[in-house]
């Protein structure tokens, strides 16, 4: 496996947070065709193998999925489906490269979560059937217990993850794309009415329609394809159980997350990742799930990152700047395709095309994705302008 694998087209649509005029078949389409343009002009027939990640909870059509290949132009080509976060579905992408299976392959993901009247109804279906679903919790009572206990066993406060708002949405507002960019203040934050306490309105992401296609090429292709790669050179993905009390660590740490940084860092040949990494684009569902996955990918130590946060390091003038995209919580959650969201941006920011949130000099981002509740499902990705 040791094929040198590049990102070598992107295309998007939607980021909206209702589509009622487009479905998600013509959301796929553009995005595909913006794709197609984006790496060199290639057509559909000569891209090997196609990868869609989606859960038919999310679409209100059964097999969503097999509804994709047409919008992509994958007539009689291999189709994968991956019913996980799209970032997981990048790797399968990579896997069959990496593995001489192809040379090149398209990966795509979408939300058309609009369609949903009732989300959390939707997701509550999601949880243990046996214990859980028949106490008929709001899904968001899950993320409460594990703010609180995010909190207490790391001393984070309360204000700190306000902060994580306030940094995000205002991020948002140099974000053409994103729906949720406010200038906000801490008190207005842990001021308003809680959902589940302390996690509070203002803590969690407001849900958007869009759709994403990547395009990833073995070495010698994608120097043909494009005159700017962006090479993944390390990736990693971890399930931890979904089952609350079986959670061996309780519900403080993202162990997921962990052990997905961990095979993202070792594939990379990353020690040092605070210092050898430019920036990220981390997820941040919920407003507590930044710090905690800041956390757990090492870029400093346990109760930490509410402090850096505090001090500015993760603004985008700051030491290690992340989610200046503004996040989920400034640009909005796109669900099974935020994987794909958040190494959407990485490839923006590290081909110069971030317009007025770009950051200067930076050459390795990091792109990490949690797969929402009641998963413990994470995946990270290191990628580089440079070979």
């Amino acid at each position: 496996m040791s094929k040198r694998v590049a990102i070598v087209g992107i295309g998007y649509s939607g980021f909206r947070s209702t589509s009622g005029d487009l479905s998600y078949r013509e959301m796929i389409f553009e995005a595909a065709t913006k794709c197609y343009k984006d790496a060199g002009g290639i057509h559909p027939q000569s891209i090997d193998s196609f990868v869609a990640s989606s859960e038919d909870f999310m679409e209100g059509i059964s097999i969503a999925d097999e509804y994709v290949p047409d919008q992509l132009g994958a007539v009689l080509k291999p189709v994968q489906s991956i019913g996980g976060d799209s970032l997981q579905g990048l790797a399968s992408a990579l896997m069959q490269i990496k593995t001489g299976q192809h040379d090149v392959v398209a990966a795509s993901a979408f939300s058309k979560v609009s369609n949903l009247s009732h989300y959390e109804h939707v997701v509550a279906y999601a949880t243990d059937p046996a214990y859980i679903r028949p106490l008929h919790e709001n899904p968001y009572f899950i993320a409460g217990l594990e703010m609180n206990r995010y909190l207490y066993e790391t001393g984070t406060t309360r204000e700190q993850c306000a902060q994580v708002v306030v940094k995000n949405k205002y991020n948002a507002l140099n974000n053409p794309h994103a729906v949720y960019g406010a200038r906000i203040s801490i008190e207005d934050i842990t001021g308003a009415a809680p959902l589940s306490e302390p996690l509070g309105v203002f803590d969690v992401s407001g849900h958007i329609d869009g759709s994403i296609v990547l395009i990833l090429a073995s070495e010698d292709k994608a120097r043909e394809l494009t005159d700017h790669p962006i090479w993944i050179k390390g990736i990693g993905w971890a399930t931890d159980t979904p089952n609350l009390d079986s959670r061996t660590d309780g519900l403080g740490r993202a162990i997921y997350a962990e052990l997905a940084g961990q095979k993202a860092y070792q594939m990379a040949g990353i020690s040092a990742p605070f210092n050898e990494i430019d920036f990220a684009e981390i997820d941040d569902t919920f407003s507590y799930k930044e710090l905690q996955h800041i956390e757990a990918l090492k870029l400093c130590g346990p109760g930490e990152a509410g402090e850096l946060l505090a001090l500015g390091s993760f603004n985008p003038g700051g030491d290690f700047p992340v989610n200046v995209s503004g996040g989920s919580l400034g640009a909005g959650c796109l669900h099974e395709a935020n994987g794909l969201q958040r190494v959407l941006e990485t490839v923006l920011q590290l081909r110069g095309e971030a317009g007025t949130r770009q950051l200067a000099g930076v050459e390795t981002g990091l792109a990490f994705a949690w797969r929402g509740i009641p998963t413990a499902t994470g995946s990270a990705i290191i990628l580089s302008s440079r070979l």
